[in-house]
């Protein structure tokens, strides 16, 4: 199986386990997938990304040198286009956040099981989030810092129509887009044209980016919907 356009799908695995690199390109190869590089630290997978510029990055956390949210960063604001997956042991864990807010695009835990590991790398290669935001939400509740001092609405929201405003509140709270269109009496495709201007307007990667900005600007405050939209009744 190959990415679109017939070219096979390009990952880097950045983990200080040699067993589990091994673990992981064997299932991704089995499934038609191309690992061109392995990492043992950050900076490895830093380098391996600007050397092979892969579709998909697996990256682990905890690694030496540079850990893995400081790679996720700098790999994301390269813009070379690769999608970061983190991988973790606990699906609450506070690096979790901090990778998210850095840049990437969902994680996995480490116990995946190998159809779930090439079914998430195919969706993230795709521009899917591997995330549903109600588990993000729930991520930005137990972690995000709570600074009521900061402003409600962060300047770059102003580029967002009120519509646009109301549906991104939303969509923070862990609606789909079949939930967005019900509540705000829309269609599925107008929802999902909303949605990707939002992400085009902001410049985010996805809905799981969309949603740390919401709580991040105070859109969406944890523990609340949205600001004078979750009720607004429109």
């Amino acid at each position: 199986m190959t990415a679109a356009g017939g070219v096979a799908l390009r990952v880097v695995i950045a983990d200080d386990q040699a067993l589990v690199r091994t673990g992981f390109r064997m299932i991704l190869a089995a499934d038609g997938i191309d690992v061109v590089a392995e990492a043992a630290d950050g900076a490895e997978a830093v380098a391996a990304v600007r050397r092979t510029r892969p579709d998909v990055v697996l990256m682990d956390v905890r690694m030496p040198e540079m850990n893995g949210i400081e790679a996720t960063r700098e790999i994301t604001a390269a813009g070379g286009g690769a999608r970061v997956l983190i991988l973790t042991t606990y699906d609450l864990d506070h690096y979790v956040y901090a990778a998210l807010t850095a840049g990437a695009s969902g994680f996995l835990l480490k116990d995946v099981t190998p159809e779930r590991l090439t079914a998430s790398v195919r969706l993230v290669q795709a521009g899917d989030a591997l995330l549903a935001p109600a588990i993000t939400r729930r991520l930005i509740e137990r972690f995000a810092p709570r600074d009521e001092a900061r402003p409600a609405v962060h300047r770059d929201l102003s580029r967002l129509t009120p519509r646009e405003l109301e549906v991104l509140g939303l969509l923070a709270t862990g609606l789909s887009n079949a939930e967005l269109a019900d509540r705000l009496t829309l269609s599925a495709a107008t929802v999902k044209t909303h949605v990707a201007r939002i992400l085009s307007k902001l410049d985010l990667r996805d809905r799981v980016q969309a949603v740390v900005l919401a709580y991040e600007t105070g859109l969406v405050s944890a523990g609340r919907g949205p600001s004078g939209s979750a009720d607004s009744g429109r």
